[in-house]
């Protein structure tokens, strides 16, 4: 019996909307989730700025396309490593959670490294600082993306030994990024004819640190550095110009500062400053163009390096995941991410060596002026390129024990 028009196009949208359902289903479920500081010193560094550049790093990607269908979750670890490992159990165990992103704080990354190989999941690291998640604590499960101590060492820590900062006294934060941090500068630092003449650990977090700079300006030492990151380095090279540390002879080396922090601090205070990143807004056309993007999702914020190195890190997971068409296996997915040269607008091209470690240029940044500066987020000028096999540890230096020695 012949159907009518009505009908017939009634039966056409069940099929269609029925062929949809099938797409849909076939579409390989990932799961990512930024965990990060959304609440204390390095909420604005990373915080929800860094799940903003995941979730732009998916809608770039355009999973649909790619046979994916990507949500990304967000929580906040508080820089408490039994807070961290509690949520990457509950991801990995309840929530079908397939890879973590993000994660400053390195005591909090050291533990999320090793659940995640526990439970062969996929870690790729952007705000944590410690050499160690390529060195000893390496697993095939993770990858360091950013930036880490060593490189933060051979940028800011031979430029000023360059200038002639041979003696330094260190205000080291006590947990473990500011324990690598000193470590790795201090073997650059004695490497190149420099010598550490003393030191402090100071709590972490610490909003005060008035008693452990005047200690350090009584040192006599020609370098203070600052092994903290976050709102403690702005606390305390703000406290240092308060004391006119600077401005008696003594140079402060900001070892690790974002430009949230620089933008905060104003360049009254932070003019001169010399410091190591992988990524500035205003490097080229590419970076404009994303930070351009990024402040229309964060108004008035510009991305930090560890917002872009999330961005990038989502977009080369997801290469990973298309190419196995599966999240499921972590390690085998951490794996496919070193095969695959790495390629995108923040960052360039690069490569994830053996070990799990991103390289890719690093910059030595200084302050500008302010009479330099043309705009409120206008705040660096680029001292130096540095190139990756320069800025990391060699690979038969760090310890990994998956590297054969």
């Amino acid at each position: 019996m012949p159907v009518g028009p009505l009908v017939a196009r009634a039966l056409g949208a069940l099929g269609a909307l029925a062929a949809g359902t099938a797409l849909a289903a076939d579409l390989v479920p990932v799961k990512i989730g930024v965990m990060n500081d959304r609440s204390g010193v390095y909420f604005d560094s990373t915080g929800e700025g860094a799940v903003v550049a995941a979730r732009m790093a998916v809608e770039d990607f355009k999973p649909e396309q790619h046979g994916l269908k990507v949500e990304v979750v967000a929580a906040d670890h508080q820089n408490k490593p039994d807070v961290g490992a509690s949520v990457a159990r509950q991801w990995y165990d309840r929530d079908r959670v397939d890879a973590i992103f993000d994660v400053p704080t390195s005591s909090v990354a050291l533990a999320i490294a090793q659940i995640t190989k526990e439970k062969n999941k996929a870690f790729v690291n952007s705000g944590g600082g410690t050499a160690d998640l390529t060195g000893p604590a390496c697993t095939p499960n993770t990858v360091h993306w950013t930036y880490d101590t060593v490189a933060l060492a051979n940028g800011t820590g031979r430029a000023i030994l360059k200038r002639g900062g041979k003696t330094w006294y260190f205000i080291t934060a006590d947990y473990a990024f500011g324990l690598a941090l000193e470590r790795d500068t201090r073997a650059v630092v004695e490497k190149n004819g420099g010598r550490v003449v003393g030191g402090v650990r100071t709590p972490f977090p610490n909003p005060d640190f008035s008693s452990f700079l005047l200690q350090a300006q009584a040192s006599g030492s020609q370098v203070i550095g600052l092994a903290d990151a976050g709102l403690d380095a702005a606390n305390a090279i703000k406290q240092a110009h308060e004391f006119g540390i600077r401005q008696g002879g003594q140079t402060i080396a900001a070892l690790l500062i974002a430009i949230t922090d620089i933008h905060a601090l104003g360049l009254d205070v932070a003019q001169g400053l010399q410091f190591t990143a992988s990524f500035y807004w205003d490097l080229n056309d590419a970076t404009r163009a994303f930070a351009a993007r990024f402040e229309q999702r964060m108004p008035g914020k510009k991305p930090t390096s560890y917002q872009a190195g999330v961005y990038a890190s989502v977009l080369h997971y997801l290469k990973a995941v298309t190419a196995l068409k599966s999240a499921a296996d972590g390690a085998a997915v951490v794996a496919k991410m070193k095969e695959i040269p790495t390629d995108d607008p923040l960052f360039g091209q690069g490569t994830i060596r053996a070990d799990g470690r991103k390289i890719h240029p690093m910059y030595l940044f200084e302050a500008k002026a302010p009479s330099e500066s043309k705009g409120p987020w206008d705040l660096y000028k680029v001292l130096e390129t540095i190139p990756g096999d320069q800025a990391f540890r060699p690979l038969a230096e760090g310890g990994c024990p998956m590297i054969a020695k």
